[in-house]
């Protein structure tokens, strides 16, 4: 397999996507931001931007500048860049434009800025991505029957603005801030249980983040990162399992598999086009 997979986005969705295609045998890197906001940080690859590697399900991503990226990959690990505009795919001693795939996992929500280079595969992950317009093929992200199709014309399901299950299970800014935490992932929580402060930078204002409910603390973003109001910063699960925040989600190897399959097929055609020329 000679394509160089990037993968814009380090999320639990998006790390999902990684280990697919790392356990098939496909060289992939990932692109992150300088701040990653992942709330399922545990099943994240972005969190080697902080830690300098993360190992999710015994598949390890390290941080690496642009020079180290071969050695990485040549230790079957993922080279992780902070890189947020993908400016290694200007960079022909590290990328070309025929063999390189990119999958953009960021999840936006909104029409993402058009590439500025053009590569054979362009896959888009859910609401913002038109196949045959900004992407040359877009995955469901939605639950339900569709989770994990691959569309090569037109657009997925669009953003419902509401999460999947029960609502109250995702935690949210109340305002702009700093977080601190008062629990950690994996940890069992009452319904009432303090989880987390946030904190405003001025110091006026100071809000308690309860658990909604009983479970288990499945996520929560980094302690000690400035954030808005509104996002979201954590994940109550109700099946109270301890098992659950150490594993990829059934969503994220759902979408993994539908990227599995969209790049298998390109490959394919390409076999095809290159035995019939």
């Amino acid at each position: 397999m000679t394509h160089l997979i990037v993968l814009r986005g380090g999320g639990d969705l998006a790390s999902g996507v990684a280990l697919r295609l790392h356990r098939c045998g496909f060289q992939l890197v990932i692109l992150e931001l300088e701040k990653p906001l992942a709330v399922r940080r545990s099943v994240s690859f972005s969190e080697a931007v902080y830690e300098g590697a993360q190992n999710v399900e015994g598949v390890t991503a390290r941080l690496v500048s642009a020079d180290q990226l071969q050695v990485t990959l040549e230790a079957g690990e993922i080279p992780t860049l902070v890189d947020p505009q993908a400016n290694i795919l200007r960079n022909q001693f590290l990328t070309s434009p025929q063999s390189t795939i990119v999958i953009d996992a960021r999840l936006l929500k909104t029409a993402p800025e058009p590439l500025d280079v053009k590569v054979p595969l362009h896959i888009g992950l859910g609401p913002g991505f038109t196949a045959g317009e900004n992407c040359n093929a877009v995955i469901e992200t939605q639950r339900g029957h569709t989770l994990g199709r691959v569309y090569w014309e037109g657009s997925t399901c669009a953003d419902s603005g509401q999460p999947d299950g029960d609502p109250r299970r995702v935690l949210r800014a109340p305002h702009n801030g700093i977080l601190v935490a008062h629990a950690e992932i994996g940890d069992h929580l009452e319904e009432g249980q303090l989880i987390a402060e946030v904190k405003s930078k001025n110091g006026k204002e100071k809000s308690k983040i309860i658990s909604p409910l009983k479970g288990i603390l499945r996520g929560l973003i980094r302690p000690g990162i400035e954030i808005s109001k509104g996002i979201k910063i954590g994940d109550v699960d109700p099946r109270d399992d301890p098992i659950l925040p150490t594993l990829a989600s059934e969503k994220a190897l759902a979408i993994g598999g539908g990227v599995l399959e969209a790049v298998l097929v390109f490959m394919k055609s390409i076999e095809n086009r290159d035995e019939m020329n």
